[in-house]
């Protein structure tokens, strides 16, 4: 009962879900922030460090955008790291800002996720280049010595950027991006050693422990999760 598409924000993803029974999947960090609409509110899910398992009750409905690293922030006008490993009202952030008939108009409209994509356009500012640039490269497995180079950012300047940009520094995001990729892989069928150091670990070994650190279970239970969900586009299963 998952479905996404890309966005009309650039580097964003729309989706939406209807929890359905059994256990509910963990949410992995992946280096984004959401804008949630559900049962009426909006909220906003802060960048995770760790995987988070939501406790929401089956038929809750939602309707999101995921944005691209970095890009929340300055929508929200709060830094990033205020925000980590949290779930919160917008309201929170923006009082008075007419949330409530907002969140109002998106449960009103025939397509929620369409509706709340129109508002983030109208108010969304253009994503800085340099956050942009960073991510894309630590996402392509630059190392975070690299990225800072090629930045022209000194390293106390990089994690400055990254904790209001990301909710953490560049080392953890790194980390988190590698995740990404190597899952992945494994769930396209690529062998465990070989995912691991596609994505730029030092073994599997290495992969298992991040594995166990950052999403709180094995990659096995991750595979088994993923391949068996078919309500889920492939590799999306952990997604809020």
């Amino acid at each position: 009962m998952y479905r996404e598409r890309p966005s009309r924000l650039s580097g964003a993803v729309l989706w939406t879900r209807t929890v359905e029974g059994g256990a509910p999947r963990p949410v992995l960090p992946d280096g984004c922030m959401d804008l949630l609409w559900c049962e009426g509110r909006l909220l906003v899910a802060g960048p995770d460090t760790r995987a988070h398992v939501p406790d929401t009750p089956p038929g809750t409905h939602y309707a999101a955008i995921r944005f691209a690293p970095g890009a929340a922030p300055a929508l929200l006008g709060v830094p990033a790291h205020e925000l980590r490993d949290t779930r919160v009202p917008l309201d929170a952030l923006w009082p008075g800002a007419g949330v409530r008939s907002l969140a109002l108009r998106i449960g009103d409209a025939a397509e929620p996720a369409a509706a709340l994509e129109a508002a983030v356009l109208a108010k969304a500012p253009p994503q800085d280049p340099l956050t942009r640039a960073v991510s894309a490269r630590l996402a392509a497995g630059w190392s975070v010595g690299a990225t800072a180079a090629e930045a022209g950012l000194g390293a106390r300047q990089l994690h400055r950027r990254c904790l209001d940009a990301f909710g953490y520094g560049p080392k953890t995001l790194a980390r988190i991006l590698r995740l990404r990729r190597a899952l992945a892989l494994v769930t396209r069928g690529v062998p465990y050693a070989e995912a691991a150091l596609v994505a730029g670990c030092a073994d599997q070994a290495h992969l298992a422990r991040e594995m166990r650190a950052l999403a709180g279970m094995t990659l096995t239970a991750y595979a088994e999760a993923a391949n068996s969900d078919t309500s889920v586009p492939s590799g999306s299963w952990t997604v809020a």
